[in-house]
Formats: C-alpha cells, structure tokens, sequence
C-alpha cells in the first residue's frame, strides 16, 4: 500500500530536516575553521617568530663582518702599526659602541702579534671582579708585538677610560699567541666560514663566537670580532611563546648552542670543565626529529607534528646564512593546545552557541512551514491543472505575504494564461511532447557534448584606438595568458584567440565527465583573475579591461577541419553559436557571466544563478532561458559563515 503524508506535515518536517543538516552542518565546518584556522594562525606566528629572531642573530653577524671588512683595509692594520695609534684605538673604541653585540675588536698576525680593544662591562661583572681594572676603566687595549731589536714577543696591557684616557699600563713577556687560538688557525683554508663554531674564550671562560675576516697585504693577518652567548640567550628569552614554547640555536651535528637556559645548564658542569654543549634532547621536552628531519630533507620549513603522547606541536625552522661552516640553524618550537589557549576555548563556546541556536529556531520553522503550507498546496493543485491543461475553468489567483511565493504565483497565473492560449492553436498531445521530450539538434560528423565558453573585452576598441600598437599587444598578452592559464588549470581546451576574445571547450579532446562545474568554475576564475590583473593595469596607468563570458553546453562536431596544408581542431554547431550569442547579451543586461538553461541544469546544486531572462538567440527557433552565473554554493556558504550570517 502507497504511504501518502499530508502536504503541511510534509513541508515542516522538510524545513525542520533541511535546517537540521544546514545548521549541523554550519557547527562541523565552524569547527574545522576554527580548526584550520587556529593552526594557521599558529604557524604564521611561528614563522613570524622565526622571521625576526633569524634576522637579528643573521644581522649580528653580517653588522660585525661589515665593520671587519673596514677594519682590515685601515692603514694601521694593514702595514701592523699598532703600538702607540690613538687614531686606530679611537676607531675601534667607536665601532664598539656602536654594536652592542660586540664584546671586542681584534687584529691577529700572521708573526703572532695582536691588537686588542675589549669593552669590559659587556662581559658580565665577573670579568671585571677578575681584572680588576682601576675605577674608570671601560676598556682594556692589549698589544703584543716583537720589539724592533728582535728580543721575545711583548705584551701591553692599557686601561682606558670613557674618553680613551690611560688610567694604567703594564708591560710583560707576552703569554698568548692568536695563532693556535680556534678563530685563526683555519681561517685562511679555502672553505673557512666567517663565523667559528662555538668555543669558550679565554677570558672569564665565556662562550662564543669569532667572526673574522683574513688579509694578506701588509703582515697578514685576521681582524676578528667575539659575539658572547650570553646576549643571544637573553634575547631568546625574550620571545614569549606561552608557557613551554622555546627558540633556540643548534647546529648540524644536532647539538644546542643558544638556548633561554643555557646558563643554567653550563653551570653544572663546573668551573673548569671543558665546553661540553648539550644535544637537542637534553634541553628540549619534546622530540623534534621528526619534524626537523622533514625540513632537512626540503620540506616546509613550517611543521605541525603531535609528540609520543598526541600533544600537538607547531614548528619553523631556519638558517643562519651568515654563520658560514659553523652551520647554525635557528628552531621554533610551540604547543599548540597551550599556545592558543583562548581560541580552542571560543571556538568550543560557538559549537555550544550554534547547536542552541539550532535548537531555538525549530519552533520559528514549524510556524513558517504552517504558513507555507496553505499557498503551497494551493500552487500545487493549480499547476496540476496546467499539467492536465485543465485552463478553461475560472482563474485560482494565489496569493502571499512572502514576496518569493507570491511571484511564484504570479508566475503560475501567467504560465496558465500562456498555455491556455498556446492551447488554443496547438494541439494539446503535441505541447505535451514538446514540453515532455523537446528536440535535439543532429549535425553530422563526430558528435559529442561540450561546453564552450565564449569571452570578450567590453569597449575593446576604444581603449586601442589612440593607446600605442606596441603596449596594446603587450597589455593585451598579458590579459589572454592569464585567461588561458586559469582555463587550463580547470580542464579546459582554449580553442582559438579572435582578437581580444577567447572561445575555449571542455570534454574535448579529452573525455571530462564534470566538464560543465568545470567551465563554470574556470569562467568564476577568469573574472577574479581579471580583476587582479586590473589591478595592475590601474597601477600602471594602463586602463581595466573589463570582460563578458558567455557559457553553454550541448552537443557538437568535433574534429579537424581545414586542407591538407592547414589544419585545425575546433568545434561546430548550434551550441557554439548560442555559446557565442550569450557573450554580447552581458551588455544588454548589465551582466558578467551569462550561462543558458542547459548549465544551470547540470550544476545548479553546486553553483549560484540568477535568472535573467528568456531570449530566441539570433538564428535559433527556440527560446532559452538565460542565467547569470554568480559563485559557487560552498564559496557564498562561506563568505556567509565569516560574516556572521551563518
């Protein structure tokens, strides 16, 4: 037995059902979007992080190396006159205060003399409590040279002042030799870095790195320059990532060389120990080798990776390009739970707030579908009626406050006098068959169902008549390569260039089962692609070329056709030329994208229309129904959900 449900409670547990889906519907993409959107938005502050801090430890490093390129062609340095120079002692002094990343400036000799200018508060004050320099002193000036009677290798020792005054000096058989010290003994090999690999100085057992710069005019020699650790792991401090997120430098062999709690790390293993800098796993709390072993190998610099116990993580990574064959890498690491806290908490308070609303508006959609329901029904039974060309009895005018149900029954009065008086000439059987079958159009040849689409650029000819031939071409290239890319990328065929105007197919030559969402997308791409290279044009003073598409499928011959000497594939037939026709139809009615009936028909469940009108294109004896093609579903879905329509 045939189960039949009333038309009212049909129509409300239509609605009911169709808000149920769009709203459950609306909180899974809300909550995939605040998903996406939560990461990418942790990435682009990752990579931000990363950005910046590379850019300062890269700018430390390429500052320093463009003060040794000076430093190495001054006079003094070069011939090695470097006792009793106030000029040079001077300039040293300057370039010091000018970059605080630099603890000093010094030239080594290939003869194993030295010059030294150290600023001594930039140390820490244990460097200080060791000197014991005289009240005053802001920097120290050694110099270890060979006396001119070829006695032993001297040192001097000067405190200087602020203003470069001699506080005290001392002189001794000199104790230090630059050239067994790390910065200089490979410095001259031919795949020698400007940056050393990390070592302890000297001097208040410091750890750091030497950028230097060799020459070999004059005595020969490095100008070299000491960047502590210690500046570096306060500035990484300073990068606020939440509570566990952490930047920090490592190198290729995978060991840590800046890190927010490097210090405290170095000061377990004693005063005296020698450098022993930690590998990745002693100072982090997650495992990144996943990740890492993922950029290493070229890809994004960018991870999202989840640790042993499913925490999810964000990442980024870089080089130090300046850090030469010390090989540093800079790493960014974040938790993305803790990191970005709040959101995940909105966006669970919207999944609440979306399901209430949901829950809110299914009384509002009992009462609509009540008030549907009566001019519903009586629609229904009228264009029965004009099913049944039952039109000879009296007018059932149906009415509504709802304007689109109200047009509708407008509609369906019009349509009935239509028919009535169509009626009256025709036979009923053969207006049934036409409207039930309609007539398709048999061409002979290779027949196969296309999509063509047509375009061209409005008022062409008087942007051309007075603009240079030569930029026209030039602009014009432009405007077609970038159609035709975008026509490409979405299946289609571009068959021919006439002029300004474009034709292109899909499902030829090759099989497209969705060759019609595919044209329709191209040709949505197409405007937004000319509308970005308008754009360019305006910046350039070049004027917008402002284009109309016309869109159809139907049937066609496909083949070659021409001579034996030349040759073209091409498409022919009616559905071409409507294809053609739609084109120009934009400027009568102030339209961009004009599609016939035949598209709607095959997408109308994945893209927006507007009906525009029923025209008989020149050389047609049918009427078509003409739409405006205005985006696609999920596109306008979307754009409604960020406005907040949702």
């Amino acid at each position: 037995m045939r189960v039949r449900i009333g038309y009212q409670p049909s129509i409300t547990a239509l609605f009911v059902a169709v808000v149920l889906a769009v709203g459950l519907s609306l909180v899974f993409l809300s909550f995939e979007r605040a998903r996406a959107i939560t990461r990418s938005a942790a990435l682009s502050f990752i990579d931000r992080v990363a950005d910046q801090t590379t850019d300062r430890v890269d700018g430390q490093f390429k500052d320093v190396l463009d003060i040794l390129a000076v430093l190495r062609q001054l006079k003094p340095v070069e011939t090695g006159a470097v006792q009793d120079n106030p000029e040079l002692t001077a300039i040293l002094a300057a370039l010091l205060r000018q970059h605080e990343q630099l603890y000093n400036l010094y030239v080594g000799y290939a003869d194993g003399a030295l010059v030294e200018l150290d600023l001594i508060d930039r140390a820490g004050p244990g460097l200080r409590a060791q000197l014991k320099p005289p009240a005053g002193a802001v920097f120290r000036l050694t110099v270890i040279d060979t006396p001119k009677d070829g006695g032993p290798r001297r040192r001097f020792t000067s405190y200087l002042s602020s203003g470069l005054e001699i506080l005290s000096q001392e002189e001794r058989e000199a104790d230090y030799d630059p050239r067994v010290r790390p910065w200089y003994q490979d410095a001259f090999k031919p795949d020698a870095g400007a940056v050393t690999e990390p070592y302890v100085f000297d001097i208040a057992n410091l750890i750091g790195y030497t950028v230097r710069a060799p020459f070999t005019r004059g005595r020969g020699g490095i100008a070299a320059g000491d960047i502590l650790l210690n500046d570096a792991e306060a500035f990484l401090r300073s990068q606020k990532l939440g509570q566990s997120g952490v930047v920090f430098l490592f190198d290729d062999s995978g060991t840590v060389v800046a890190h927010p709690r490097m210090s405290e790390f170095l000061s377990t293993q004693g005063a005296n120990a020698p450098l022993d800098l930690p590998p990745l796993d002693r100072m982090l709390n997650v495992d990144i080798s996943r990740p890492l072993d993922a950029w290493q190998r070229g890809g994004s610099p960018q991870q999202i990776f989840d640790d042993a116990h499913g925490r999810t993580y964000v990442a980024a990574f870089r080089p130090i390009k300046s850090s030469g064959s010390s090989g540093l890498r800079l790493a960014v690491v974040a938790p993305l739970d803790e990191f970005f806290a709040e959101i995940e908490e909105s966006r669970q308070n919207l999944v609440l707030l979306a399901l209430g609303f949901v829950l809110a508006s299914l009384p509002v959609i009992g009462g609509i579908g009540l008030l549907l329901s009566r001019s519903m029904k009586a629609l229904a039974a009228e264009t029965d009626r004009i099913q049944r060309f039952d039109t000879n009895g009296p007018a059932r005018d149906v009415r509504s406050i709802i304007r689109e149900i109200d047009d509708l029954g407008r509609s369906v009065s019009t349509m009935r006098t239509v028919v009535r008086t169509f009626a009256a000439f025709v036979p009923k059987r053969l207006v049934q068959q036409l409207v039930a079958t309609g007539d398709a159009l048999r061409l002979g040849g290779s027949r196969r169902v296309v999509t063509i689409l047509f375009t061209d650029i409005a008022g062409f000819t008087h942007i051309t008549e007075k603009a240079d031939p030569e930029q026209v071409m030039l602009q014009t290239s432009r405007y077609l390569a970038a159609l035709s890319a975008v026509i490409m990328e979405h299946g289609g065929t571009v068959d021919k260039f006439v002029g300004d105007a474009v034709m292109a197919i899909w499902n030829a030559p090759a099989d497209d089962p969705d060759h019609v969402a595919n044209a329709c997308a191209a040709a949505l791409a197409c405007r937004e692609a000319n509308r970005a290279l308008n754009e360019e044009f305006e910046k350039e003073g070049w004027p917008a070329y402002r284009t109309r598409y016309g869109l159809h499928t139907g049937e066609a011959v496909v083949g070659t056709i021409g001579s034996a000497d030349r040759m073209a594939y091409t498409v022919l037939g009616a559905a071409v030329n409507l294809a053609a026709r739609l084109e120009p139809l934009n400027k009568d009615y102030g339209t961009e994208i004009l599609v016939s009936d035949a598209v709607r028909e095959h997408v109308a469940d994945r893209f927006a229309f507007r009906m525009v009108d029923t025209i008989q294109p020149k050389g047609f004896e049918a009427k078509v129904r003409v739409y405006e093609l205005c985006g696609a579903l999920e596109e306008r879905a979307e754009a409604r959900l960020e406005d907040g329509q949702g």
